[in-house]
């Protein structure tokens, strides 16, 4: 076959057809015409594979081919719709799922936490070995606990506090697959708490501890321990995989909590406001801690509400079917 003479012939098709893959909007007519021209340009494509495989012209062709098949079997959906699926529906299933799992990591903070501070607090020689001299140790109950806060414009700490927690929960989710890395990042993070709070234990200051924890710790705090649920889901989802098979039970659970780091970030950006705009305030104490205890139930009223109803309808965080892809070959 001559290829020039065969492009000559077509070429006129093998335009219209790329005319048509790229244009914006189809009428009926066009997009009928589409359809035909796809059907003889791939026949055409299969007589010059034949003769060269390899040439710039069957390439092209191949790319046209390819946009055309995009737009009458992959025709994108709303993004306005999508977004509000993510929202309204995958988010809170992810939240729903994994609800006791992240009350359990808190409970297992709590405890830890509680036990270095109760040590701290009540041994002189733990205290000393952790923090040094009484020197220093005043100096961190009367300046540094405090000034951490306001020390940085609060804008600028806000979104060095945001980044660095949910980097923080995307790690618990994304390597909680491997078993340790939860309860490794819970362990450090209640340890560094509980020694922070024994200090003001020893000195008998633990309401100035609270005053500055608590505004913006409920929330940050549970968002670690949502995030750290979502990492182990997967690992269990590895090491108990049901009637799955363990590829499928991990990719679908990791799916469908991925959806839990992407959705943290808001939440972590929410406690960053609160941890550099109100922590630091000259409000009362009570008010700063009732707007964290708002922020606090807002999640959960989300997650319990929005989620219950999701997860009872079926939903459970992963992508859909045509986004997912199969889980087996079929024939």
């Amino acid at each position: 076959m001559d290829i020039d003479a065969f492009s000559a012939v077509n070429g006129s098709k093998w335009s219209r057809l790329t005319y048509l893959a790229h244009k914006r909007r189809l009428t009926g007519e066009e997009a009928d015409e589409l359809l035909r021209l796809y059907q003889t340009v791939s026949a055409h494509l299969s007589l010059i594979r034949s003769v060269a495989p390899e040439s710039a012209l069957s390439s092209s062709l191949s790319a046209a081919l390819a946009q055309a098949r995009t737009r009458f079997t992959g025709a994108r959906s709303n993004f306005m719709e999508d977004l509000a699926r993510f929202f309204v529906i995958a988010l809170p299933a992810a939240f729903y799922r994994i609800r006791w799992l992240t009350v359990w990591c808190g409970l297992f903070f709590l405890a830890v936490g509680g036990a270095y501070a109760l040590w701290i607090g009540t041994s002189p020689e733990a205290l000393r070995a952790v923090f040094g001299s009484d020197d220093n140790i005043r100096r961190y109950v009367e300046d540094d606990f405090i000034d951490y806060y306001s020390e940085n414009p609060a804008a600028s700490f806000a979104g060095a506090v945001w980044t660095n927690n949910a980097w923080i929960s995307a790690q618990a989710v994304a390597f909680g697959i491997t078993g340790f890395w939860v309860p490794m990042i819970l362990f450090l993070n209640a340890q560094a708490v509980g020694a922070a709070a024994g200090v003001f234990v020893a000195t008998g200051k633990l309401d100035i501890f609270f005053s500055y924890i608590l505004p913006h710790g409920l929330m940050e705090l549970t968002a670690v321990f949502i995030a750290c649920a979502a990492g182990l889901r997967i690992f269990w989802a590895m090491v108990q995989p049901g009637p799955r098979t363990r590829l499928q039970a991990v990719a679908e659970e990791g799916r469908s909590l991925v959806t839990v780091a992407l959705g943290l970030v808001l939440v972590l950006l929410v406690s960053g406001v609160v941890e550099a705009f109100v922590t630091p305030s000259p409000l009362p104490v009570w008010a700063k801690i009732t707007i964290g205890a708002m922020v606090l139930a807002a999640y959960w009223v989300y997650a319990l509400l929005l989620g219950g109803r999701a997860f009872r309808a079926g939903e459970t965080g992963d992508l859909e079917t045509n986004d997912a892809g199969y889980r087996g070959i079929a024939a």
